[in-house]
């Protein structure tokens, strides 16, 4: 067994597990990157260190400094925890709307919490960061919809990861959120296998999926619009919170994998697609794991009632 220098380095090289008896048709298979087995949890860690490390190798942020940044969870979550290890103090804006397990979880690693209210969800927390980050230029904004260093870090190592495990890979499928994993893995993969296509998952618009956003509610992310995101997709796949549920209640009862909202919603949109392929081997994002959602009851509660309950909780 390997003895690693820091838990940075436990960072990235996440595994891959045949999840194909998930598949609706014989002739596709489904894998599952797991990212929950980054060392905060998420695949949220690898852009988190990421952006720490270029703002700090540009001067941006220095000894001492403060951290902003807008989350309803994992970014925020990856950030204290690396901000912690580093000695940087760090504010998350958070919506009011949270599940405890994300408050816990920040305060664990000593993040101060900016309440945004709640009903304006993750966008609200957005604007309200920005006008902060503009009032306190001594701060240091990282801002993941629009920091290169997000995308990048997915073409740098998530995408050759897939490539070097699942070389077969023919359809990548991942959330749209910032839609980073989305454009940097998409576009390594396009341009080492330009065969393979990259579908989005995302809600309705105005429903609320944990971790995922629908480009119609007017906000769009900044990396989506710079990676040429409209060009890079094949497709979307729209799933609702329900669909999301009943998905993730399939990963843990049928793979044994107890993952985040957000990836029951992925594998919903994996499904669908190996619904319409002849043939073909999907790779689909796992984000996190199921530890952080526990108090929505998920798991446990009537799935109409937790559905029900999406639009009034960020589960993410």
């Amino acid at each position: 067994m390997a003895v690693y220098a820091s838990v940075f380095d436990l960072i990235g090289d996440t595994p891959v597990v045949d999840v194909s008896q998930l598949s609706p048709n014989p002739g596709v298979r489904l894998f599952a990157k797991l990212e929950g087995m980054n060392p905060a949890g998420s695949v949220k860690d690898r852009i988190a260190l990421a952006m720490i490390e270029e703002a700090e190798d540009d001067g941006r942020l220095t000894p001492g400094k403060t951290i902003i940044e807008p989350s309803s969870g994992n970014t925020g979550i990856a950030l204290a925890m690396i901000a912690k290890l580093k000695g940087y103090p760090i504010k998350i804006v958070l919506p009011g709307n949270v599940s405890i397990e994300r408050r816990q979880l920040l305060e664990v690693w000593g993040a101060e919490i900016i309440p945004s209210p709640a009903s304006e969800g993750s966008n609200g927390a957005v604007r309200l960061a920005q006008e902060l980050a503009s009032e306190h230029p001594e701060w240091a904004f990282l801002y993941q919809y629009g920091n290169e260093a997000n995308p990048t870090v997915h073409y740098e190592t998530t995408g050759p990861e897939i490539l070097r495990d699942v070389p077969d890979i023919t359809h990548f499928v991942a959330g749209l959120g910032t839609s980073g994993t989305l454009m940097g893995v998409g576009t390594y993969l396009k341009e080492n296998k330009p065969d393979v296509q990259v579908y989005a998952v995302e809600p309705p618009s105005g429903e609320q999926v944990e971790a995922l956003r629908s480009l119609e509610d007017g906000y769009i992310p900044p990396v989506f619009e710079k990676w040429g995101g409209y060009q890079l997709l094949d497709g979307k796949r729209i799933v609702r919170p329900h669909e999301s549920i009943e998905y993730t209640r399939r990963l843990a009862d049928e793979a044994g994998i107890f993952a985040g909202i957000s990836s029951g919603a992925a594998l919903a949109g994996a499904v669908r697609l190996a619904e319409k392929l002849d043939e073909g081997l999907i790779v689909f994002i796992v984000s996190d794991f199921g530890w952080k959602y526990l108090s929505t009851g998920a798991w446990t509660d009537d799935i109409d009632t937790v559905a029900e309950r999406a639009s009034d909780l960020i589960y993410y």
